[in-house]
């Protein structure tokens, strides 16, 4: 049996996170090879598990090999917009941590998500929280006008592999200061900027570039990424492979977009 084919079905939960419940929902993959990867998928501060960015990406790494789960923080499932702090928002991602791992026994269990979630679960990977990897989506580096606010001091700390993608126009962060802390970082972190594209990875017409060819390209990326390290992770096992960290080096997507990648 493959592993799509042992790969549960759609499941919606309730999740209980320290005396009160959110939602969440887990779609199988649709396509691409078989992984056995499930992301842990966290919206960012102004969206939802249901909002439009997150629904469109959710759908791109399904057809790729990834199972996703999706879910609201605390905060959103009351329909609020003010964001908890960060410790609730910690707290909610790892509940739905341990139920994804309850219900779905993934072969690989990737944490991360959009701007404000992929920054909490950044930090849950610095506190040293068990996963096999981060992806991160449009990473708030700083308020927007603000870079001397860096929120980088965890990043360091990270051990497991990052995929990270931000756009070239996005005012939570620069690039050159990305640059600057990853050098910094030891981890294998994987670094792709969306030429033109903003906060949401919206592009200008004159980019040459829609939104959806963008997001087939963060799609294809994350894919290439989750197999790269399927390969490492058996090598490893065999004792065949050492320290995978190292110094940035750049390399190009096929379309021209810079990538920075730890070897």
């Amino acid at each position: 049996m493959s592993e799509r084919e042992r790969q549960p079905t759609r499941g919606e939960w309730r999740v209980p996170v320290g005396g009160e419940e959110t939602s969440a929902v887990f779609e199988p993959a649709t396509g691409g090879a078989e992984q056995g990867v499930v992301f842990v998928f966290a919206h960012g501060a102004g969206g939802n598990m249901n909002d439009r960015g997150v629904l469109q990406t959710a759908n791109a790494l399904r057809a790729r090999g990834f199972g996703v789960v999706r879910f609201n923080f605390l905060y959103k499932e009351k329909k609020s917009s003010r964001p908890d702090p960060m410790p609730r928002l910690k707290d909610c991602l790892s509940a739905v941590v341990a139920r994804a791992r309850e219900e779905l026994k993934p072969g690989k269990l990737i944490i991360g998500g959009r701007s404000m979630g992929g920054r909490a679960a950044s930090m849950l990977a610095a506190d040293g929280f068990e996963c096999d990897g981060l992806l991160l989506l449009a990473y708030p580096l700083h308020p927007p006008g603000k870079p001397d606010q860096l929120r980088d001091a965890h990043l360091p700390a990270i051990k497991v592999p990052v995929i990270c993608f931000n756009g070239t126009r996005d005012p939570f962060c620069t690039p050159s200061l990305m640059e600057e802390v990853l050098r910094r970082v030891a981890t294998d972190w994987e670094m792709h900027w969306v030429e033109g594209a903003d906060h949401s990875f919206h592009v200008p017409k004159s980019s040459g570039k829609t939104d959806a060819q963008v997001l087939e390209q963060i799609g294809d990326a994350a894919q290439a990424w989750a197999e790269r390290e399927a390969g490492s992770g058996r090598r490893e096992a065999e004792g065949r492979h050492g320290n995978r960290g190292g110094h940035a080096q750049a390399i190009q997507l096929p379309d021209g977009t810079p990538v920075a990648v730890k070897d």
